[in-house]
């Protein structure tokens, strides 16, 4: 007979991520190893960190890869989103630092083993998170941009983008996304 898997705590999972080479989400008590991108999934992330870093550096926001951590309070979920950002004082969990609470927009780029999850459970998880404004879905495979901006609780404006020359406006911090800048040195 197998045996169930024991669940840990918040803490000692914390003590086991510090620790450990790899990253691992933490759900409610399991945990689950993060696959490595491909090097398209890689070239992406960084174009829009570097877009968003260079738009937001001397501003009160900070654009942060996904060696970040963000802790979705309401379903006892830490996770690592591709690029998250933050505009005004970011709130940890505790003095490591290592653990994000109150990211403005988060962005995700879809790998084909986490495209359903980031779009199903993830994303209805992020959506509970009050600092939240935005939230984006980036294909590696086409272009094809899903943006979801808050307009209250319950209620996401749904836009998306499919062409090379358009751009996205992030209005919780004031800046634009050029669909170019995104797939610079991606081919299809």
């Amino acid at each position: 007979m197998a045996q169930a898997k024991r669940k840990l705590s918040i803490e000692e999972y914390l003590v086991f991520e510090r620790a450990s080479d790899t990253k691992h989400e933490y759900f409610q008590g399991d945990v689950f190893a993060m696959a490595g991108g491909t090097a398209r999934h890689s070239v992406i992330t960084t174009n829009i960190s570097a877009s968003l870093h260079s738009q937001v550096r001397h501003r009160y926001c900070t654009v942060y890869s996904s060696d970040m951590r963000v802790k979705i309070q309401q379903h006892t979920l830490y996770t690592y989103p591709d690029v998250s950002i933050v505009c005004g004082e970011p709130q940890y969990e505790d003095e490591n630092e290592d653990t994000l609470l109150n990211p403005t927009i988060i962005i995700e780029v879809l790998s084909p083993s986490t495209e359903n999850y980031d779009r199903g459970k993830k994303s209805q998880f992020y959506r509970t998170i009050p600092s939240l404004q935005e939230y984006i879905l980036v294909a590696q495979d086409t272009i094809h941009i899903e943006h979801f901006v808050r307009h209250s609780d319950h209620q996401w404006l749904f836009s998306e983008t499919t062409s090379r020359d358009k751009e996205i406006r992030l209005a919780s911090i004031d800046c634009s996304l050029a669909i170019e800048d995104v797939y610079a040195k991606i081919t299809f």
